[in-house]
């Protein structure tokens, strides 16, 4: 398996439990890791026989934009769910984290693996 990744993509969302969370987006970090083959790609150079990373970080930003999300662990499965279902991944591993939540502390996050069903 081939790997795709993304990292350190910022986008905004609405995402906690507290209502001062719950009425002002923030921004969330995240890193993908994107399991599929990629040698079709290697082999033909053309872009549609990949996961294109820019049509993932466009729909995630448009997608987080329009939502709200109680939990980073809820965040992290709709992530890895889209890249599943949608971008027809085989496997991923999802890193999301909040930044600058706690003092001290630079970010707080999860980290989750999914794969497809079989």
């Amino acid at each position: 398996m081939d790997i795709i990744f993304i990292n350190e993509l910022r986008a905004t969302t609405l995402i906690g439990i507290y209502p001062r969370e719950q009425a002002m987006p923030q921004t969330v970090e995240i890193s993908l890791q994107i399991g599929t083959s990629t040698a079709s790609a290697g082999a033909s150079d053309d872009i549609g026989d990949t996961i294109d990373y820019a049509r993932v970080v466009d729909r995630l930003r448009g997608e987080l934009a329009a939502r709200h999300f109680n939990l980073l662990e809820r965040l992290a499965e709709y992530v890895a769910t889209l890249l599943l279902e949608d971008f027809g991944a085989t496997w991923v591993r999802v890193s999301i984290a909040k930044l600058g939540m706690m003092r001290g502390v630079a970010r707080v996050g999860v980290v989750i693996e999914r794969g497809a069903a079989a």
